[in-house]
C-alpha cells in the first residue's frame, strides 16, 4: 500500500507557444538552460518524497517519453512503483484519447488502485515553481478533507485567467469558479490537487458517464464535491509560481533565473532541481567575450558578448555577436556581428554572419527556428 500516489498531467499541446510545441508536448519544452519544463514539476515530487508516480502524455509524447525514461533521474526509477508514463490506450480496453483532465485519471484508475492508495495527488507538468507536496498532504490529513486546491494570491486585476476561490476563516472552501468575469477573490487555484482517493474516484465514476460533463477537475469535479458539502480546503503556496503557457510568460520565468529576487533558483542545494542531461564538457569562454548576468551550459563556445540571457548546450556565438534578455535553445550557431536583443532561438538554428533580430521591451519576445528565419531573411526578390 502507498499511501499517496501522484498523477501527473503532462499532455498538453500548448498552443499559445507556437512553434516552440510544434513538434512536442509543452512540458517537454526546454527551460532554464539545461531543463525541460516538466523538470520542475519531477523533481518537486522527487524531493516531497512522492515514489509512485504516474506520467500522463498524450499530445507528441515521444520527446517527452525518451526525456523521463523510467524516472531514474529524479531519484524514482528504483524505488517500488517508480515513474511510470502512461499513454490514453494503456488505460480502459479501447481507450479513447482524454477528453478533459478528470477523464485522464478516469482511464487509469487501474493504475492508481494496484497501489490502494489512502490520497492522490494531482498535478501539472507545464508550470515553473518549487513546493513541498508533504506539507500540503499534512494539512490535508489534518483537517479530514476530501480535497485540497492549492491556491496563490494573484493581481485581481488577473483572477479572471484562474478558478477562483473564496474560503472561510480556516481556509474551508465554500465556493469556487473558474475564470469568472467578476472575480470576488484573488485566490487562484494552481491546478495542484490532493484527493482522499475512495471520495474522488466515486466522482469520476459519476463524471464520467454524465454527456453534459467536460470532465475537467475545475470545471466538474471540484464544483461537484463542492455543491454536495464535502470537506474541500485550500492551501496556501507563497513561493514563486508561473504558468508559462505564452511565449511572454516562458521568457520572463527564464529571465527569473537570473535574478534571486523572482524567488525562483536552480542552485538551491536542499531542493535539487534533477534531469535527464547529456555529460558535455565544460564550456569556453574567449578572453575577448563578455558575459554579464546570464545562465551559460556546457559546451557553449562564445567569442561575442552575452547579457542577461539563458544558453543552452552546444552553443556557438562568435566574435563581435551581442545576444541580450534572450534564450538561446540547445545546438545553435550565430554567426558574426550578430545582434539579438529578446529572441527565443530554437534547437539547431543557424544564425548567418551580420543578422539582426531584436524586439522593444513592449513586444513580445521573438521566436526563430530555421523555417522563420528562411522567411525573414528571403524577400520577395530572392536577395537575401
Amino acid at each position: 500500500m502507498k499511501e499517496c500516489v501522484g498523477m501527473l498531467l503532462a499532455g498538453g499541446e500548448g498552443k499559445r507557444l507556437g512553434a516552440l510545441t510544434h513538434h512536442g508536448a509543452k512540458p517537454a519544452v526546454p527551460f532554464g538552460g539545461k531543463y525541460r519544463i516538466i523538470d520542475f514539476t519531477l523533481s518537486n515530487c522527487a524531493n516531497s518524497g512522492i515514489q509512485t508516480l504516474g506520467v500522463l502524455t498524450q499530445y507528441s509524447p515521444l520527446e517527452l517519453n525518451r526525456h523521463i525514461g523510467n524516472g531514474k533521474q529524479w531519484d524514482m526509477g528504483n524505488k517500488s512503483g517508480g515513474v511510470t508514463v502512461l499513454s490514453p490506450y494503456t488505460g480502459k480496453t479501447g481507450g479513447d484519447w482524454y477528453s478533459g483532465t478528470a477523464d485522464a485519471i478516469y482511464q487509469n484508475i487501474h493504475f492508481v488502485d494496484q497501489f490502494n492508495p489512502e490520497y492522490v495527488l494531482v498535478i501539472s507538468g507545464d508550470h515553473i515553481y518549487q513546493m513541498d507536496y508533504q506539507k500540503m498532504l499534512e494539512q490535508h490529513k489534518e483537517t479530514e478533507a476530501d480535497a485540497t486546491v492549492s491556491v496563490i494570491d494573484v493581481p485581481i486585476e488577473e483572477a479572471s485567467r484562474f478558478g477562483i476561490l473564496s474560503v472561510s476563516e480556516n481556509h474551508r472552501i465554500y465556493e469556487f469558479e473558474e475564470k469568472p468575469e467578476a472575480p470576488q477573490s484573488n485566490l487562484a487555484s494552481m491546478g495542484i490537487y490532493i484527493f482522499t482517493w475512495k471520495k474522488l474516484k466515486s466522482y469520476l465514476f459519476e463524471d464520467a458517464h454524465n454527456k453534459q460533463s467536460s470532465h475537467d477537475f475545475g470545471k466538474d469535479i471540484i464544483p461537484a464535491m463542492l455543491q454536495d458539502n464535502h470537506r474541500m480546503f485550500a492551501y496556501h503556496f507563497n513561493g514563486y509560481w508561473k504558468d508559462v503557457g505564452t511565449i511572454q510568460s516562458y521568457w520572463e520565468a527564464n529571465m527569473d533565473l537570473l535574478h534571486e529576487k523572482s524567488g525562483l533558483t536552480s542552485n538551491n542545494k536542499n531542493w535539487r532541481i534533477y534531469t535527464n542531461d547529456s555529460n558535455l564538457p565544460p564550456q569556453y569562454i574567449s578572453q575577448h567575450a563578455s558575459v554579464k548576468n546570464s545562465l551559460i551550459n556546457s559546451g557553449c563556445f562564445v567569442y561575442g558578448h552575452i547579457n542577461n540571457s539563458v544558453l543552452f548546450r552546444n552553443v556557438r556565438i562568435e566574435q563581435g555577436s551581442i545576444v541580450k534578455q534572450s534564450i538561446i535553445h540547445p545546438k545553435v550557431s550565430i554567426g558574426a556581428n550578430c545582434m539579438l536583443k529578446r529572441v527565443i532561438v530554437m534547437e539547431n538554428t543557424v544564425i548567418p554572419e551580420g543578422t539582426i533580430l531584436q524586439r522593444s521591451e513592449d513586444e513580445e519576445p521573438l521566436v526563430i527556428n530555421e523555417e522563420v528565419l528562411g522567411e525573414m531573411l528571403t524577400p520577395a526578390g530572392g536577395d537575401k
